[in-house]
């Protein structure tokens, strides 16, 4: 049976999609173009508050301050999953971004008025990532409505692009701001940035599916038991812990590689930061042809393959021009990694269904990333930078090779399953 998922062949005679074919829907465009001015606006407060709280505390609070805004993704996405499937999500939504405007708006008044502190701001990210860890479920099992089934793959890798355009336009529009009206000023860009989401799922032409009217612990455990259950998602799942536990805490360590290997200032950051979301940006325009060139399995399969070199060689590198090259591969390699985990799990997963599947996911991200820098950080304070980012590219090669030995056939069943 040829490895070919749902989505991107349907028959012989189907034309296929290109990775930019969800763009002709009114709706998917909307809600693409209102997610990524939404994500500009956060990049440009993550980049904004970095500055503030580096410029009037101590550093250890920069890192408080952004765990405080990811933990939530772990703690509360198999909630958001099952009020995904159980309450109409396009109301989730709404009202999840609007409480984020609320309290983005309070943030940018807090540092206004003089009177923010590093405590004070951890508690509002504690709360801006409570409303996006409930109400990002909804968002992920909305796009499968949005576009046509041999489109998916494509609509998924937009929405990737579209997060890493707000992660190279932010900081630079952040910038921007701050030098016109200080802090305060890109702060406030953010808080409206909120209504162009609202906007575009107000406007855009949401399909209702059917929903779930089952208790939500009893729905959080439906999430649980179609990831144990559904071959498909089942075999990538200790592929996806592999990766975000081993490979991505390479992110969090960008900027003291700028600054402790090569000894540059904001602009190696910046570099870097850029490298990064460019290589992302092309992975994740890309997948709709990827995937159907090479099939989805075999598209995971060479992502996940590709990261670890891409680690080893951004880890040697000599200087920061060329480790920028190659965080750009490093980049592009773990977005398409992500966005074939993603696709696996929306088309696995039926329509009523597909928030608290997404939320599987969602806990995993949330999980494993921040468990992998607690355990890589001490090890490059003990080592060194260079070390652990040569190290976790070694080890999850030496990971994925140990499991292909032991279970030769252990990614088949995506194939079988979404052919």
């Amino acid at each position: 049976m040829n490895d070919r998922p749902t989505g991107v062949w349907v028959s012989s005679s189907t034309v296929p999609s290109t990775s930019f074919a969800p763009f002709r829907h009114r709706a998917y465009l909307l809600v693409w173009f209102g997610a990524m001015v939404s994500n500009v606006g956060t990049w440009m407060e993550t980049t904004a508050l970095s500055y503030y709280v580096a410029d009037t505390s101590k550093a250890s609070w920069s890192g408080i301050v952004a765990a405080a805004g990811f933990l939530p993704t772990a703690l509360l996405s198999p909630i958001g999953g099952a009020w995904a499937d159980r309450f109409d999500r396009r109301k989730i939504m709404i009202c999840t971004n609007s409480v984020s405007a609320v309290i983005a708006a309070a943030v940018a008044a807090l540092v206004a008025s003089g009177d923010a502190t590093p405590a004070l701001l951890a508690l509002f990210s504690l709360a801006a990532g409570c409303a996006n860890a409930i109400g990002f479920p909804a968002f992920q099992a909305t796009l499968p409505d949005l576009v046509p089934p041999e489109e998916l793959i494509a609509a998924i890798g937009l929405s990737s692009t579209q997060w890493n355009l707000g992660r190279i336009i932010g900081p630079s529009a952040a910038g921007i701001a701050i030098w016109l009206g200080g802090v305060p000023a890109a702060l406030w860009c953010n808080a409206a940035s909120f209504l162009a989401v609202i906007l575009a799922i107000s406007f855009a032409r949401i399909p209702l599916t059917p929903r779930t009217k089952r208790p939500i612990v009893q729905a959080i455990r439906d999430g649980i038991r179609f990831a144990r259950q559904n071959p498909a998602v089942r075999s990538m799942v200790p592929v996806m812990f592999a990766v975000t536990l081993i490979g991505a805490p390479f992110i969090g360590f960008i900027a003291q590689i700028a600054t402790r290997v090569f000894h540059t200032k904001q602009g190696g950051t910046s570099l870097l930061v850029t490298a990064q979301g460019v290589g992302a940006v092309i992975a994740g325009a890309s997948m709709g042809s990827l995937t159907h060139r090479f099939g989805l399995r075999r598209t995971m399969n060479g992502a996940v393959i590709l990261f670890g070199p891409a680690l080893v060689v951004y880890g040697i590198s000599p200087n920061i021009v060329a480790a920028a090259v190659a965080l750009a591969f490093t980049g592009a390699a773990y977005m398409a990694c992500i966005s074939s985990f993603s696709s696996i799990t929306q088309q696995s997963a039926p329509s009523e269904l597909r928030g608290r599947a997404m939320s599987v996911n969602n806990f995993i991200l949330g999980f494993a990333y921040p468990l992998g820098l607690f355990i890589e950080g001490p090890l490059a304070d003990a080592t060194s930078l260079r070390a652990v980012t040569v190290g976790t590219g070694v080890v999850l090669v030496a990971a994925l090779v140990l499991g292909r030995l032991l279970r030769p056939r252990h990614t088949e069943p995506i194939a079988l399953a979404l052919s």
